[in-house]
């Protein structure tokens, strides 16, 4: 009698790391982030935390660096199951769904990234829902401060960058259309690309965030910057939903508690991290080219310009003039705040 208890014992246990060992899935992450940032260390702490999730939890593989190709190659992959999830620009993100381009495709619209912030709070729940109908789920929303100017020459006017064969991301032909229309050279590469090219003349400028620039050595080919802010470099961590509805919900409530602080790091640290790889730079060779009041609206009054291209063709119509609302109503009371 004892004995037959002891097998059954034996059997539920045995039974029960079984059903353990099911429970953990293994789920698969693309990101263009650089190794060794700080966008991939909060990636890293954010697998720890998934590993020890309720039911099992999770073991997260990071293929980071671009080591599966540019974001629009990641985004085809996990349309079609072979990724799970991606932490992504804006520029990756609109492959999805095209109204996020309203946060990041729209140049020297933002004037700080306080505004950024403003706008992204009242945007994000939209765009997240528009997200998820395409079958994305969005863990959590950051930025990455802003894209500067990089080039092997220095340049401070439109018009010195129109000289210039000028890179852009692959896989949009929109943009590119866009940048030749404004009279520029555009030449569409993946990021792993903009080194080789640069060595070979292909290109010889690149709008990047700066701690790009410095992790992968870019700024030694360029070592001048204009220090205008472009565009803020904005991103989310998006799981396809078919991956994220095979997860137990106490599983899911801890994976997302540990992305959402992921995403905190991201932004503090971040943000602060591209001011440091610019004054690192800056010791080891890279002359700012700043910008004064005179310059700055000259590159404003030019990319007005664009805007009739912009809304419709990259941003659609209702999230751009969104954008411009909300951004009105900031700066109005900020102007006229309350006694």
């Amino acid at each position: 009698m004892f004995y037959l208890s002891g097998l059954r014992g034996l059997a539920l246990l045995l039974c029960g790391v079984a059903l353990s060992a099911q429970a953990a899935k293994n789920i698969s992450l693309g990101t263009l982030v650089p190794d060794g940032t700080s966008y991939h260390k909060s990636l890293l702490e954010m697998r720890d935390k998934w590993r020890k999730a309720p039911e099992g939890g999770v073991n997260l593989r990071i293929y980071a660096g671009g080591k599966l190709g540019g974001e629009g190659n990641m985004v085809s992959q996990m349309k079609l199951g072979g990724l799970d999830a991606g932490l992504l620009t804006a520029v990756g993100l609109a492959d999805i769904e095209p109204t996020v381009t309203g946060l990041q495709l729209m140049p020297m619209v933002f004037r700080s990234l306080d505004e950024l912030e403003y706008v992204s709070k009242k945007l994000q729940p939209k765009l997240s829902k528009k997200l998820e109908e395409k079958g994305f789920v969005v863990l959590y929303w950051s930025d990455a401060g802003w894209v500067r100017f990089f080039s092997k020459e220095p340049a401070i006017l439109p018009d010195d960058f129109r000289r210039m064969k000028l890179f852009t991301w692959a896989g949009d032909p929109k943009v590119v259309d866009l940048w030749k229309a404004a009279r520029f050279q555009p030449v569409p590469l993946q990021t792993s690309d903009i080194v080789p090219m640069l060595d070979t003349g292909m290109i010889n400028a690149a709008p990047l965030p700066p701690i790009v620039a410095l992790a992968g050595q870019i700024y030694t080919r360029t070592p001048n910057m204009l220090d205008l802010k472009w565009v803020p470099l904005v991103g989310a961590l998006v799981i396809r939903k078919a991956t994220w509805d095979t997860l137990p919900a106490a599983t899911q409530q801890a994976m997302r508690e540990a992305a959402e602080e992921a995403g905190r790091q991201n932004k503090e640290h971040g943000r602060a991290e591209g001011e440091r790889a610019i004054e690192t730079m800056k010791t080891k060779g890279l002359k700012v080219q700043e910008v004064n009041a005179e310059t700055e609206e000259i590159w404003r009054k030019t990319l007005e310009e664009w805007h009739p291209r912009i809304r419709g063709s990259l941003v659609p119509p209702d999230i751009f003039d969104e954008v411009f609302r909300l951004l009105e109503e900031l700066r109005r009371t900020e102007a006229n705040p309350k006694p």
